[in-house]
């Protein structure tokens, strides 16, 4: 296949991905503690070609960071919807480990454990999951939990040197990879409180369209390369 048409088609898979991207962002604008995923492009030389032929540099992908803006808090005035104020993460326990997530819509199971809506525990200060009890839950700006009149745990959060860096683990949840979490000593908790997805809706629409076209203009290059150039090259040469 000529460097050409490596181009085009390197660059037609690098908007697919950005199309998949862009449909995860939007499927999940309604969803809270989501953060949106910004993926960059970069050139991909390749030297087998590169001596005898100069174009022949594909597009690759760059590599995906977070966009680790905060979204609106919306209140809920559910007793077990928190949200941060600010920098942190709140620490979840999972069969793959620690994971992390700004989504604190939080749940009690039947073993009286504070958890995720899939069932994960939500881990306390002391590294372990929080046992609500009985009594009326109630949840301190510094994320101190008391049920009733007795104090039953405070949430860990956590911060990390570079946020954008943490890897997706599914929707909400977020793997810190090669980073070590560093305890938040004075997080700001608003209980009753959700903070909501960061994506811009119309922000992304924008961003669809152009890539959209982009991915059609990829198309008509590479058709008319494989089709239109490739078959009068060789029509030319079988008259000859």
């Amino acid at each position: 296949m000529p460097g050409s048409q490596y181009i085009a088609l390197s660059g037609l898979r690098a908007r697919a991905d950005q199309l998949d991207r862009l449909a995860s962002d939007i499927a999940n604008i309604g969803t809270s503690g989501y953060k949106a995923e910004r993926q960059s492009r970069s050139a991909a030389e390749r030297p087998a070609f590169n001596d005898a032929l100069q174009t022949a540099i594909d597009t690759s992908s760059g590599g995906t960071r977070l966009d680790m803006t905060d979204g609106a808090l919306a209140p809920t005035g559910r007793p077990l919807d928190v949200a941060l104020d600010g920098p942190g993460f709140f620490v979840v326990q999972t069969a793959a480990g620690d994971r992390y997530t700004r989504n604190g819509h939080f749940t009690q199971n039947t073993a009286g454990l504070l958890t995720t809506d899939d069932g994960s525990p939500v881990i306390g200060e002391n590294g372990q999951p929080i046992n609500l009890g009985t009594g009326e839950i109630k949840i301190a700006d510094d994320g101190s939990i008391t049920s009733g009149e007795d104090p039953v745990g405070k949430l860990k959060v956590v911060t990390f040197a570079d946020p954008s860096q943490l890897t997706l683990d599914g929707t909400t949840l977020l793997s810190a990879g090669n980073q070590t979490p560093q305890t938040l000593d004075t997080p700001k908790i608003r209980d009753g409180s959700l903070e909501q997805s960061n994506v811009s809706m119309s922000g992304r629409l924008a961003e669809l369209t152009s890539v959209s076209r982009g991915f059609e203009a990829m198309q008509k290059a590479l058709n008319l390369m494989m089709n239109d150039v490739d078959g009068k090259a060789i029509e030319q040469l079988g008259r000859r």
